[in-house]
């Protein structure tokens, strides 16, 4: 079914920006490869293990890449990614420890990591987990995804990282060699020796190895199930979207809702740690939150003795709970989510005469209580709530995001002013890259991070009307996705603009635009990112034309634009990674 758009328009100021920005990362992108990849795609620098400039960060030298093919940048950003995600794979397989016991005989095996968290797994592979989204078809992203995932179905016998009977993964360590089913190191998490002094500039403030190692000091819990290994189901979930084998479905499903009722076992919020038993805080002491990055995580730093609230575990739990509605379109993971957030800010108190809100709870200054006071309601994960549920209650905690604000009528300015700071921030990352003097020996993976051009967040939001990826390694949630039929791939065509207005429940507002005077266009508009949402009809200056599809076709004349009110019925279709013209 195909909708046909013939009225001229002026082009927009954001249409214009918008494809201003997609050209300008492209190439800059090329730049930044250049610039610190060689023709093998292995990164120019020292290669090293551990949670301070390990692979994950050698990896995110690339990250957004993958998104920013999907948005529609030129092929040559899918080709430089593959060519440096082969060249990371074969550096980080090649590359080796001597002190660190872990990666003796490779830091990669089966081209993934050997035993790591996924804190940082996730970091490292949030490019990858995308990139199917444009290239679904390559053989070796069909093959990474399936052997990936099988680490976590006990496919692999070297792999032993879950338990079937307590639905447990075994530790916070864990990849294609198995669990570490230790207490870790300090040493297992900084890497081997290393001079600092003069030659390095560690991203973390350390000024020397010693400190590198106190920095991780108290990382020892890391035996049992902590809801960071969530971020594995996006495996599973990639795996099912190519063809629908229901035994990755399964899986997912069946850790997923081990997560929720654990989460109800213990009155509403997540454990952080379980036990190889299956009982919550298990390995911990029975407590709860105990666990690296756990509830009650709470460090000092080496170099200046302040405390530091590292309870990040939730940061990266929230994706399988975003996995497990994709696969279902059952609101329970939703409905735990809000409810974690309720739990969390119900215990605000007053303090000095100002309402203040906790972020961690445990017993790190004496007693069992809540601490790391705020002031403001703990909020992590409400974006997603309101985005997955589209419940006017669960907008209060969001009412600051701009881009909230936007589609919610209130914000109007805020496409111009978000992609022209973006313009801005490319610039500025360029600028930085130009004036950087170090050379592949001083410099490790994780100096580069700040510097990639790759900036989606923005584009992500306006375009497809979705959640920027970031870096936690999650799927793409989004309202809308556009494919090219001419040129058979996944993106806006060259010189289209679009812009997601307004979304409810059931109803999304896109403006399309053709900024090709002389040229037709046309595209194929999606509904979600994997076919998950259903469209019901798209009416155009009144007249309202049947869909009943999870994609349609849009023609644009030369010069031509127009708003389209899509009515919609989310999460109704199980996802898929299969382009349009091939479902």
């Amino acid at each position: 079914m195909t909708i046909t758009l013939t009225t001229p328009t002026p082009p927009p100021h954001w249409a214009l920006l918008e494809r201003a920005l997609l050209d300008a990362q492209t190439t800059a992108c090329l730049e930044f490869f250049d610039h610190y990849f060689d023709e093998r795609g292995y990164l120019l620098c020292v290669p090293r293990w551990g949670g301070d400039d390990g692979p994950d960060d050698a990896a995110e030298n690339q990250l957004n890449w993958t998104m920013l093919h999907a948005l529609g940048a030129d092929d040559v950003i899918l080709a430089r990614f593959k060519q440096g995600w082969e060249g990371h794979l074969r550096q980080y397989t090649e590359a080796k420890t001597v002190e660190v016991d872990l990666a003796r005989e490779g830091m990669y095996y089966k081209e993934f990591p050997v035993m790591f968290d996924w804190f940082h797994n996730a970091e490292g592979y949030s490019a990858f987990f995308l990139q199917g989204l444009s290239d679904p078809y390559n053989r070796y992203f069909q093959q990474r995804s399936r052997r990936f995932a099988g680490f976590y179905m006990n496919e692999d016998p070297q792999a032993p990282n879950y338990d079937p009977q307590h639905k447990i993964i075994r530790s916070c360590f864990n990849g294609s060699r198995g669990p570490l089913l230790r207490k870790a190191t300090g040493l297992d998490w900084a890497g081997d020796p290393i001079d600092i002094e003069g030659r390095f500039h560690l991203g973390h403030g350390e000024r020397s190895f010693e400190e590198m190692v106190a920095h991780f000091k108290d990382y020892n819990d890391v035996v049992g199930d902590n809801p960071m290994n969530l971020s594995t189901t996006t495996l599973a979930l990639n795996a099912y979207m190519l063809n629908h084998d229901a035994k990755y479905r399964d899986w997912a499903l069946e850790y997923i809702n081990a997560w929720v009722e654990r989460t109800q076992q213990n009155g509403g919020i997540i454990p952080t740690n379980i036990g190889l038993d299956g009982a919550i805080g298990g390995e911990c002491g029975g407590r709860w939150y105990g666990g690296i990055y756990g509830w009650g995580f709470t460090v000092i730093v080496p170099q200046t003795g302040a405390l530091a609230h590292r309870t990040y575990s939730h940061t990266r739990a929230i994706n399988g709970f975003g996995n497990g509605l994709l696969l279902t379109g059952d609101q329970k993971y939703v409905d735990t989510w809000r409810g974690m957030l309720e739990y969390i800010n119900a215990n605000a108190r007053a303090i000095d005469g100002q309402t203040m809100w906790p972020n961690a709870y445990g017993d790190y200054f004496g007693e069992e209580d809540w601490y790391d006071w705020r002031p403001h309601p703990f909020r992590y994960g409400a974006l997603e709530v309101y985005y997955w549920s589209m419940d006017d209650g669960d907008a209060a905690l969001v009412s600051h995001d701009g881009w909230v604000q936007y589609l919610r009528g209130e914000n109007k300015d805020y496409p111009v002013e978000a992609l022209q700071n973006d313009l801005d921030h490319v610039r500025r990352k360029v600028e930085l890259m130009r004036a950087d003097t170090t050379t592949p020996d001083t410099r490790l993976s994780d100096d580069m991070n700040h510097i990639n051009p790759a900036t989606t967040d923005t584009l992500i939001q306006l375009m497809l009307g979705g959640i920027p990826t970031g870096r936690v390694g999650g799927a793409l949630h989004c309202r809308l996705r556009y494919f090219d039929p001419t040129r058979r791939r996944a993106g806006l065509p060259q010189d289209v603009a679009a812009l997601v207005e307004k979304m409810t429940a059931d109803e999304t507002v896109l403006s399309l635009v053709n900024l090709n005077q002389v040229e037709p266009a046309t595209l194929i508009v999606q509904g979600g990112g994997y076919a998950e949402h259903q469209i019901e009809s798209a009416t155009l200056n009144g007249v309202q034309t049947e869909v009943n599809a999870d994609c349609f076709t849009v023609s644009l004349a030369p010069g031509a634009g127009g708003q389209l009110r899509l009515q919609m019925q989310r999460y109704a279709n199980q996802p898929t990674l299969a382009f349009p013209w091939d479902r």
